[in-house]
């Protein structure tokens, strides 16, 4: 009995891996991290070192990349150790940091994307008046709320989780988030389960909302202009936007319906949850250094000099 209530040390329900597949997975998580490591610095130092990129666009773009290395840097490093040790313990302390950090990241992501939007529903919708709404202040402001809101959200989250006592010490899931931590409960969880699902709601509506008017207004004054390169300027820059944003939806989508169907496979469920924080961290650096102009010559150039150098 008394290892029922030792609910300190945790154990997942990771992946079972045979001792010949350790090194191939190993090896394989480890590359994939790398590259998300290398992508979004890259993007991020490419930003920040050009002063030609410090325009309103580029400095929400930049937020992106900061917010896929927490989420992917809070479960790549547990699983590079599972897979390594064949280890599936888990201090409790280092579960609540690793859950309270993927929810950032998820909620994070869902408001970038939705400020995004926005700047480029003024700079297509409105481009003379772009200059004096999207001041550095302004831009501060939104960058501010979008950050302070995931925080505080997600915060309240957690604290409304720890209060409540635990008699459980198995993870249903191969990583830690609230709902899996809602397991580990014996106690009523109404009023954790009503948050959770109207800080899901909120930020669905506000994203959905967001995406939704933005792209509509900015199709429309597509069609309407007669600048044929202003016109496919415009969409090229909203495709790849909405391209990343469908992509993130849908896995969420994906993730929260096998959360709530019991008789998925878990080996489905696994993957639908990892591949949330592989997926978009991996391509969001790729799919913007690629259709972004400006950072795609910033960074061929310096890559350029460093090999001319050699």
């Amino acid at each position: 009995m008394s290892s029922l209530y030792n609910t300190s040390v945790l154990e997942l329900n990771g992946y079972n891996i045979s001792d010949e597949g350790i090194f191939p997975a190993f090896l394989f998580a480890a590359l994939n991290y790398m590259i998300i490591l290398f992508c979004n610095l890259t993007l991020i130092l490419t930003i920040v070192m050009n002063k030609s990129l410090h325009q309103p666009m580029h400095l929400f773009l930049l937020n992106l990349p900061i917010n896929d290395l927490i989420g992917s840097s809070a479960l790549f490093p547990q699983l590079l150790k599972e897979i390594l040790t064949n280890s599936r313990r888990m201090q409790l302390s280092a579960c609540i940091a690793q859950a309270f950090f993927i929810h950032i990241y998820a909620a994070g992501t869902v408001f970038i994307l939705s400020a995004m939007a926005y700047d480029r529903y003024i700079a297509i919708c409105y481009p003379l008046r772009y200059n004096t709404v999207m001041t550095n202040a302004h831009i501060m402001k939104i960058i501010t709320l979008v950050w302070s809101s995931c925080v505080v959200l997600i915060a309240v989250l957690f604290i409304l989780l720890l209060r409540l006592t635990r008699c459980r010490s198995e993870i249903t899931h191969s990583y830690c988030d609230n709902p899996s931590l809602l397991t580990l409960v014996c106690e009523d969880t109404t009023i954790n389960n009503i948050y959770g699902l109207f800080i899901s709601a909120l930020s669905q509506i506000i994203a959905n909302g967001t995406v939704l008017y933005t792209y509509l207004r900015i199709l429309i004054a597509c069609f309407r202009s007669k600048q044929s390169d202003t016109k496919a300027k415009a969409l090229q820059t909203c495709a790849t936007h909405l391209l990343v944003f469908l992509l993130l939806e849908c896995l969420g989508l994906f993730t929260i319906i096998s959360y709530r169907i019991k008789n998925v496979p878990p080996h489905i469920r696994r993957f639908l949850g990892v591949s949330t924080l592989v997926f978009p961290p991996t391509l969001n650096p790729i799919i913007y250094g690629l259709k972004t102009k400006e950072i795609r010559e910033k960074v061929m150039t310096f890559f350029r000099r460093k090999l001319f150098f050699y």
